[in-house]
């Protein structure tokens, strides 16, 4: 694990299997130093935890797409669909360290044509970078892909956040998302065909930040369907901009997510149960948040979506940045 330290004792594990972010190591209003993220017991395990997914983050419904008059059969691995890039995505790659020093890394990974399905040879990079001022620390995830050949792209981490530092849920957290709509899903997960549908009157109306708890128990069919939430929220606005904010009243621990992606996937740890972590322990439901940033789930087949195609010639590039104010 490389290990990006600052002199206040805060610090970021980068494990280049899967590009993942391993540790993030924050303290609460006490000064009291805790890991935020769940991590799997043994390296590579876990559902996705703290892993750069791709080449397509999310799902692609019946393993398939076309794309300029030619149909590709993706690697099917959630049931008949492809979920984060297949069987053997980019979460399960060692990257190559292309450059390192004590506050950043960056990670380089080479997909060739075909692989899991996906066409053209694709380059991808993730640039860790961690800072600290005043205000609070900072954490900078950039991703950036090109490719010889048209193909879906949509790179993203898959952090499991929960900023207790210990053994709660996630219920007790605040989660605020600036998103006006979201995307229904069939029991599968694959976004409906009317979809994205207003988040007025439901519970993803996430515009205000509210205690999780309240909405996960809400009696709606999409969140009984998930056992939870597990939905695409698409967001407001254009360009770098603050879509989320996360808080534990308890710890003091806040956090803001800059993204400039189109939507974010929110998934409250429905399936975690049982997972073995890190430490010995074992996670429970709902025992995380993950706020992924990305395209739109199936909008390589979806021409009513935002385009996740990119193309010879042009680069890829999204930026996630963490911020963590001072624990108030």
């Amino acid at each position: 694990m490389i290990r990006l330290a600052l002199p206040s004792g805060v610090w970021a594990g980068i494990d280049p299997l899967g590009a993942t972010l391993a540790a993030l190591v924050l303290p609460d209003r006490a000064g009291r130093l805790a890991d935020v993220l769940l991590s799997p017991a043994t390296r590579g395990g876990g559902p996705y935890m703290g892993v750069t997914v791709g080449r397509y983050a999310n799902r692609i419904a019946g393993a398939a797409f076309a794309l300029d008059g030619a149909t590709h059969r993706l690697s099917a691995n959630d049931g008949p669909n492809c979920l984060h890039g297949g069987a053997e995505g980019f979460d399960a790659r060692a990257w190559q360290v292309a450059a390192s020093d004590p506050r950043g890394v960056t990670l380089r990974l080479s997909s060739p044509d075909g692989d899991q399905g996906f066409p053209g040879r694709l380059t991808a990079e993730a640039a860790y970078a961690m800072s600290e001022d005043a205000a609070g620390v900072r954490l900078a995830l950039i991703l950036t892909a090109t490719t010889d050949r048209a193909t879906p792209v949509s790179l993203t981490n898959h952090a499991y956040l929960n900023l207790s530092g210990g053994d709660e849920t996630i219920e007790d957290h605040r989660l605020g998302v600036a998103a006006r709509r979201y995307l229904p899903v069939t029991p599968a997960a694959i976004p409906l065909p009317e979809a994205p549908a207003p988040v007025a009157g439901t519970p993803f109306d996430r515009r205000t930040p509210a205690r999780l708890g309240e909405r996960l128990a809400a009696p709606h069919p999409q969140i009984a369907a998930m056992g939870g939430i597990d939905h695409c929220l698409a967001l407001d606005g254009h360009g770098l901009r603050a879509a989320a904010t996360l808080a534990h009243p308890r710890s003091g621990r806040r956090m803001v997510l800059w993204t400039d992606a189109p939507g974010m996937q929110v998934y409250t740890g429905n399936g975690l149960s049982g997972v073995a972590l890190r430490g010995g322990g074992v996670a429970q439901r709902w025992g995380a948040v993950c706020l992924e940033p990305g395209a739109w789930p199936d909008a390589p087949n979806r021409a009513d979506f935002p385009s996740a195609i990119l193309r010879p010639g042009a680069v890829y590039r999204h930026r996630m940045i963490w911020v963590f104010p001072r624990p108030a």
